[in-house]
């Protein structure tokens, strides 16, 4: 029997080049500067200043985000990815209320970031150079599964819709952005989740 001769180093069979551990290291990199970045300012940040903070020359970062438009949809997956998949961690450490609670934090952090990006995102979505994730459906998932297991422990309420906690949301921090303070941001999430524990009649 014929045995294929392994892929030299960086190399997949079929010609097909893998990405050097560099590269992603280089890749990661300018993701975690760019996310930063786009939290703390807004669709004005620099490429070159992007490039710059994480280490590497501008024609890296065009190699692996040839676009301005490919890095934000890069920044908005991973941020989305962290965001909805933060939940089986959050349960396995803390009980459902106090997971919910710091999952509505995480979740503050993602509208941060997709503030600094809300151009860009939406003229790639109008033109279609940016695809349209899921994003409401992903995070309305990621509140009914911690509501179910704390309505399963009489932790929250059993009796509210995962929806409405997305919408009651959206407008604390759609509107935090806008001029909130985040100690107020904070409030209003805490009162959120007043609205959520069940009262003594419904324990």
């Amino acid at each position: 029997m014929n045995v294929p001769d392994p892929a030299p180093p960086g190399k997949k069979r079929g010609g097909a080049r893998a990405p050097r551990a560099d590269a992603l290291r280089n890749r990661d990199r300018l993701l975690q500067v760019a996310r930063a970045a786009f939290a703390a300012g807004n669709d004005t940040v620099s490429l070159e200043g992007i490039a710059r903070e994480a280490g590497v020359g501008i024609g890296t970062l065009y190699r692996h985000f040839p676009t301005r438009e490919a890095l934000v949809e890069a920044v908005y997956a991973a941020e989305l990815d962290d965001v909805t998949g933060s939940v089986p961690g959050l349960l396995r450490r803390l009980p459902p209320e106090a997971a919910l609670r710091a999952w509505m934090g995480r979740y503050a952090a993602f509208i941060a970031t997709k503030h600094g990006m809300a151009e860009t995102l939406r003229a790639g979505w109008a033109s279609g150079r940016i695809a349209t994730p899921a994003t409401r459906e992903r995070v309305t998932a990621a509140v009914a599964t911690i509501l179910a297991r704390g309505a399963e422990a009489g932790s929250l309420r059993a009796d509210v819709e995962p929806e409405d906690i997305t919408v009651m949301l959206l407008g604390v921090l759609l509107t935090s952005t806008a001029g909130h303070t985040p100690e107020q941001t904070e409030r209003l999430l805490d009162l959120v989740m007043d609205a959520l524990r069940p009262t003594d009649r419904e324990r």
